[in-house]
């Protein structure tokens, strides 16, 4: 691969110095015959992300004890998280097959990420850039009638670099609901999804650099729900571009500049089968609107003025306007300027040890926020290092708690102050060599504490459906979590365990959504010598609460699903055609998503409970041309 710089090295650099990094590979992916993104990140140690109702769909995410808006998503480094609404994920429109690489960072990392950095970031890198064309071309079905078809191809030609792909995804999908009511007539939520991108890349010299990127998505993904739907869909149409300038051309000064727009439309419609009517009810007509635009820039310079240390010296804007048509939200227009500053140690003090601190300033209409971070690694040798992060990062409120305007729902408050939270990550790990295997190991201690918590509250009586504050009360987590690796001859083992307590100041009630523990699995068979291989996965739940309305609190955890998979290459050792089967969720384990939430019967005697169902089994066969 060629074309790092100072911006894509950074989260490594980062790992480097102390941060929590796990990488998802494309391998990875492959083998696992993911479709989407989501589904590829839960092989990550310590996250739990579930896709609502499968692929190309909201998801629930906890990394370390975390609530969904506490995790920053980006596309090699470009903002994706819908300032609109801070807990809608926005991954529903990510195909697995644009995946190089998947990295995530575990603790708060605002320092150079900003808002919603409080538990970690995870960042997509597209495919990369080569000097040798090559590319790959890739199909599959399943047996829920659902069809995948992505490729890609690279190269370069002189000074010019290039990376064209694509992909087109469909399906009718399956009962999103575990029950639902006569009165919902469409009750198979299914999406089609097409993506394209592009990335080019010209070098004025093995300094200087000129990158250039765009992708463009258009999905149409149901949006059910257990009673009264005829129809109801979100109609995506998603645009991500960005220029960067790069210069590494010596110890003393590297930079890059950095300019980037997002751009997320949604057309929505919903038709009803409201009682006492004979034909189905327009509530909201095609084309109804909510999206948003985010755009902006980044400047970072890495200064090396003296021996023994390294100054990043850097300035983020970010510009947001965007508004809700179908859950009312004013038209609101955002300007985020921030500066931050942080200094390294080098090599040239400790080949072995690595320390960093650093601070941001952030100011966003009037609010200011002051954030600083400090971590630290030591390697005593290949067998055992330890390391830690340490600091303080923030949440700024969504549009939808400070303008929400809809009748039906919670009043948004423009007096809210950002969430904060106080962090540390504390890790000892290592990597061993026993009898010819490879073992790695990891153990971590992480705890946060939040103040000024953003939720909703419903003990007002001058706001009957409830107005958002900043809750007087902490928010306190804490857990550990434990991973081992081990490879021998051809084979490859993994397994992680992780423990989290999340709970309010004074209470011991683990908050909704989070589950108490999560274990994960995997095996893997892929000889070197021979055309086929084999892996197999498990990931197991322990308990996790939610509260639907009517009804006692629930807890929808304590599960395991396992997915298989295999591999042959007809062609030997060239390794160019690939046959692959997997079968997702092998025991057809009934499972929610994201907790039982409630609705009215049809006849009007009361409510009912119901979740989000997870994938059930899905034999997924695929075909691969390398070229």
């Amino acid at each position: 691969m060629t074309g790092h710089s100072l911006e894509e090295t950074l989260p490594q650099e980062l790992s480097r110095y102390g941060s929590d990094m796990e990488v998802v590979t494309d391998k990875q992916v492959r083998d696992g015959g993911y479709v989407d993104v989501a589904s590829a990140l839960d092989l990550v140690p310590g996250l739990y992300v579930k896709p609502q109702s499968g692929p190309f769909s909201y998801v629930d995410v906890s990394l370390q004890g975390s609530r969904t808006q506490d995790v920053l998503w980006t596309v090699d480094g470009i903002r994706l998280n819908n300032r609109l609404y801070g807990s809608t994920s926005p991954n529903d429109t990510l195909p697995a097959s644009m995946i190089e690489r998947v990295e995530v960072l575990k603790g708060g990392e605002s320092l150079f990420y900003g808002t919603q950095a409080n538990a970690g970031v995870i960042n997509i890198v597209t495919r990369g850039f080569t000097d040798d064309f090559n590319g790959q071309v890739n199909g599959s079905v399943d047996s829920r009638a659902g069809t995948n078809l992505d490729g890609y191809a690279r190269g370069s030609i002189g000074n010019s670099k290039f990376v064209v792909y694509g992909s087109r995804n469909y399906a009718d999908g399956y009962r999103a609901y575990s029950v639902t009511q006569p009165s919902a007539t469409d009750i198979d939520r299914g999406y089609r999804l097409w993506s394209v991108g592009g990335k080019y890349q010209y070098d004025f010299s093995s300094d200087l650099r000129l990158n250039l990127q765009y992708q463009h998505t258009q999905a149409k993904l149901d949006n059910l729900s257990p009673t009264l739907v005829n129809e109801s869909r979100n109609d995506r149409n998603e645009e991500i571009a960005s220029a960067r300038l790069d210069y590494t051309g010596n110890d003393t000064i590297q930079f890059f500049l950095k300019g980037y727009f997002h751009d997320w439309k949604t057309a929505y419609d919903q038709i009803l089968n409201l009682p006492g009517t004979t034909s189905p009810t327009v509530i909201y007509p095609p084309g109804t609107f909510w999206g948003f635009q985010d755009y902006g820039g980044t400047a970072i310079v890495k200064l090396h003025l003296n021996r023994g240390l390294d100054y990043l010296i850097g300035y983020d804007f970010q510009a947001f306007n965007g508004r809700d048509d179908v859950l009312l939200i004013g038209k609101t227009n955002e300007k985020v300027n921030a500066g931050f500053f942080q200094v390294r140690t080098t090599d040239d003090i400790s080949t072995k040890g690595h320390l960093a601190a650093g601070v941001r300033y952030n100011e966003d209409a009037g609010t200011k926020k002051t954030v600083w971070n400090v971590t630290g690694r030591y390697d005593f040798s290949d067998a055992f290092y330890v390391e830690s992060l340490g600091g303080t990062s923030f949440v700024l409120p969504d549009a939808s708690s400070l303008y929400g305007i809809d009748p039906c729902c919670e009043v948004g408050n423009p007096n809210l102050k950002p969430e904060q939270s106080l962090n540390i990550n504390a890790t000892a790990g290592g990597n061993l060599k026993l009898s010819g295997a490879r073992i790695g190991w990891k153990a971590t201690y992480f705890a946060s504490r939040i103040t000024d918590l953003i939720d909703a509250d419903y003990d007002n009586p001058a706001y009957p459906n409830g107005i958002y504050i900043n809750v007087p009360e902490k928010v306190q987590v804490h857990g550990f979590e434990l991973s081992v690796d081990a490879a021998y001859a051809d084979w490859h083992v993994g397994a992680s365990y992780t423990n989290t307590r999340s709970h309010n100041q004074g209470s011991s009630i683990q908050r909704d959504r989070t589950p108490r523990a999560l274990a994960k699995g995997l095996i893997g068979y892929a000889p070197e010598n021979r055309p086929y291989g084999a892996n197999a996965s498990i990931s197991w739940v322990g308990d996790a609460y939610s509260s639907p309305f009517g009804f006692a609190r629930q807890n929808y955890g304590n599960y395991a699903v396992v997915d298989l998979g295999a591999y042959l290459y007809v062609d030997g050792a060239a390794r160019r055609n690939r046959f692959g089967i997997n079968l997702e969720n092998a025991f057809d384990k009934d499972y929610a998503t994201r907790g039982y939430t409630s609705a009215p019967l049809d006849d009007g005697s009361g409510r009912f409970l119901t979740f989000n169902r997870g994938v059930p089994r899905t034999l997924r066969v695929s075909y691969g041309l390398a070229f």
